[in-house]
């Protein structure tokens, strides 16, 4: 982008794509809260790759079509959605804004889409099922604690999700070298470094302290971590999650939960068919935002491979790396069932709240239908490899 035109954002107009919303989450968040949004491990080579990815695949379109009316819908896990699009579980985010995951499943909820709650939520899953009608997803973290595991389900089941992603990219936390240097914890840990960047952004200092306490309600009755007892996330992952989990683990939790089960994190294409082998409903091809195994593979890389494998068998979604609606274009040519990811919409979400993430996905939604406008298709089914060109 040349230097003139170099986007200054300060508000939340002032956003027009998703890096935008990167941009104003900075300014907003302080240094500790926006760096555990933003970094992954190690080197972060594979965070990087997860976008970039995309670039290597060039779009053809087609012409002379009528697409004065286009259907971006999908239907993905049963449940028709309006975009080929869902928002990912992720955790605590009322450190994020103190509107959290409420914000986000309005959001969700007034654009027809699927959304996601982290076991490691800082709403509640009962909440979220009592007030939030739209398709809903737990993911499901296999804890050491099998009475925690039990209570999970429970709860998903009172509240009527729609269905449970159990994660399987966590046995151990990811080295996150960007929290370990600024120190985040849940709850923050104010320390003499992170002390200013706190106290110069006092508007998310004062929600802090004066909303609701922060705590992590699903786990809170059976573990202290992450409520009452400051820890970081690679730590929790590492001591409270069962390293022991395999596939008779997971596939005994798909029969003890009974309705629409997902892996998620699922990369490989041996995986991929034993997924389908148990039964699982559809995977999601993540490799956790780049924050688990740096130098992984790309979802969109091995979406190819992976769809070929299984994608008669079971729904495969792309979970990564998206932050353009020709993102999910692409992935959908090369056969995903619909695309899904987290950091498209925290930052939004950090930015401004429900505005934020609405203002967000109605850029998404736009770019979708107007890329399958200049694709010359009127219905996200009829994309395919033919529209694809590796550069």
């Amino acid at each position: 982008m040349a230097a003139d035109l170099k986007p200054k954002v300060r508000a939340l107009g002032d956003c027009h794509n998703i890096a935008d919303f990167r941009a104003l989450a900075k300014r907003k968040l302080p240094y500790p809260v926006f760096h555990y949004i933003d970094g992954a491990a190690d080197d972060e080579a594979t965070r990087e790759r997860n976008t970039a990815a995309f670039d290597d695949v060039d779009l053809v379109p087609n012409v002379l079509v009528d697409v004065a009316e286009v259907d971006p819908s999908v239907t993905v896990l049963g449940k028709t959605t309006r975009l080929p699009l869902m928002l990912s579980p992720t955790a605590l985010q009322r450190l994020f804004h103190w509107q959290g995951e409420r914000a986000v499943a309005a959001a969700a909820d007034k654009a027809g889409l699927w959304f996601g709650i982290s076991s490691l939520a800082s709403v509640g899953i009962a909440e979220i099922g009592a007030n939030y009608a739209g398709p809903k997803m737990l993911q499901y973290y296999y804890h050491k604690d099998r009475g925690l595991n039990a209570a999970l389900l429970d709860m998903a089941r009172a509240a009527k999700f729609d269905a449970i992603a159990l994660t399987v990219d966590t046995i151990v936390g990811g080295n996150r070298e960007r929290c370990l240097r600024t120190g985040f914890t849940s709850p923050p840990r104010i320390t003499l470094t992170s002390a200013l960047s706190y106290a110069t952004r006092p508007r998310w200092a004062l929600d802090y302290l004066f909303r609701d306490k922060f705590s992590l309600p699903n786990l809170e009755a059976h573990v202290g971590a992450g409520s009452d007892v400051a820890t970081s996330i690679q730590s929790y992952f590492s001591t409270m999650l069962d390293q022991t989990m395999d596939w008779a683990a997971a596939d005994k939790l798909r029969q003890d939960w009974g309705g629409k089960f997902v892996l998620k994190g699922v990369m490989s294409v041996a995986d991929a068919r034993r997924a389908a082998a148990m039964g699982a409903d559809a995977i999601m091809l993540s490799n956790h935002g780049g924050r688990q195994l740096d130098g992984a593979r790309a979802p969109f890389d091995q979406l190819a491979e992976v769809v070929d494998a299984v994608g008669d068998k079971l729904e495969v979604i792309l979970d990564g790396g998206v932050r353009r609606g020709t993102h999910v274009l692409k992935a959908l040519s090369l056969g995903a069932k619909a695309v899904s990811g987290g950091r498209l919409y925290l930052y939004a979400l950090a930015a401004a709240g429900q505005p934020g993430v609405e203002r967000a996905l109605g850029i998404l939604e736009a770019e979708i239908v107007r890329g399958m406008k200049l694709m010359g298709v009127t219905r996200v089914d009829q994309l395919s490899r033919d529209n694809l060109r590796l550069r």
